[in-house]
Formats: C-alpha cells, structure tokens, sequence
C-alpha cells in the first residue's frame, strides 16, 4: 500500500485539529489589554496542546519516513492515533474554560495517555509488518522515554483530583521530553532512505 496517502490522510487530519483548537479561543471583552488576563487560562491550555499535536505530527513525520511499507492493520492503527488525537481540542477547551479543575485536568491526561497508547501500538504494527530485523525495530527497543511518559500520565491523571496545576505541570513536563524529535527514527529511515 502507498504509505503517502497514509500520511496525508493524517496531515489533513492534524490540521483539522489544530484548527478547531485555536477556534476555541474567543475575541476577548474589552478595548485594553486587561480583557486579556481572562483569557490566560485558555490560551495555556491551547499552548500546550498544540506543542503536543506539534510533537505527534513530527515524530509522525519521521516515524512514516523510516517505514518502507503499510498494510491495512497499520491503516486501522493510525485511525486509532488519529482518534484520540481528534479527542484533544476538546478537552483542551474543557481544561481551558474550568481554569484546569480536576475533571477536565483528569481526562485531559486521560486523553494524552490513550494518545501515547495508541502510538506504541502504530510503531507496534509497523514494525510487526517491516520485521524484528528492521531499522525501525532496532531503534525503538527498550523505548524508556515512551514508558516513562506513561507512568508520568498515569500518576498527573490521579494527582488532578488532588492538585490539578502539578498534573498540568507534568503534562507539559512530557511535553518537553518530547519535543525535540526522536532521533531514533531519523536513524531507522536514514537506513531504510525514501521508497522509490
């Protein structure tokens, strides 16, 4: 299968989303630049956010550039991503609004842990169909930054019902080991190269 299709499909996707997500962000009441203090909480969220869908469609990028091949369980795994993904602006605005109250904090978390869930089970299915000999397979072995993000959202989901803030501070915590791409990838596709 034409795994470029795959990753327009996614690109669409990811733009949608991040189109929704800035589109929660209202014109604020007021002529001065004290209409915007309301709006701080919001906007925070929508920050974070977009830094995290930012991150998904980098490594996604480079992920797809060390895959040589797709097969349709690796289509259906990436609808997967892409539907939790498709979960964020929601409750990014939810987070927003409620000035991050321990509800939407907890399934904000709820959301970015199924979000790295479903991306371990994408790299899963693509190394099943690329092989345990593949670049891609040798270079996410023992992945304990991926590992450490889920035990990192598991514990801010449950501190939300107690400190909503520090859960936050722990989302964004992932979010910075994160953000600089996974050089991992770029080695696999560096021995894999561009499909002809």
């Amino acid at each position: 299968m034409d795994k470029d299709r795959l990753e327009a499909f996614s690109d669409g996707v990811i733009a949608v989303i991040i189109t929704i997500m800035v589109l929660e962000l209202k014109v604020p009441e007021g002529h001065d630049l004290k209409a915007l203090w309301p709006m701080i909480p919001a906007f925070l969220s929508y920050l974070l956010s977009f830094v995290y869908v930012g991150i998904y469609w980098v490594n996604h990028h480079h992920l797809f550039k060390a895959t040589s091949h797709v097969n349709g369980f690796i289509l259906w795994t990436n609808l997967h991503l892409l539907f939790w993904l498709s979960l964020v602006p929601v409750t990014t605005a939810w987070c927003g609004h409620t000035q991050f109250a321990s509800a939407p904090s907890a399934l904000y978390g709820l959301v970015l842990l199924s979000c790295a869930i479903a991306w371990k089970i994408l790299q899963g299915a693509i190394i099943a169909c690329e092989g345990r000999q593949s670049a891609i397979s040798k270079e996410v072995a023992g992945d304990w930054k991926g590992t450490l993000a889920l035990v990192i959202y598991s514990g801010a989901i449950i501190l939300a019902f107690l400190q909503p803030w520090v859960s936050n501070l722990f989302y964004a915590l992932v979010a910075g080991m994160w953000f600089i791409p996974d050089r991992r990838y770029a080695r696999a596709s560096s021995v894999v190269g561009e499909p002809k």
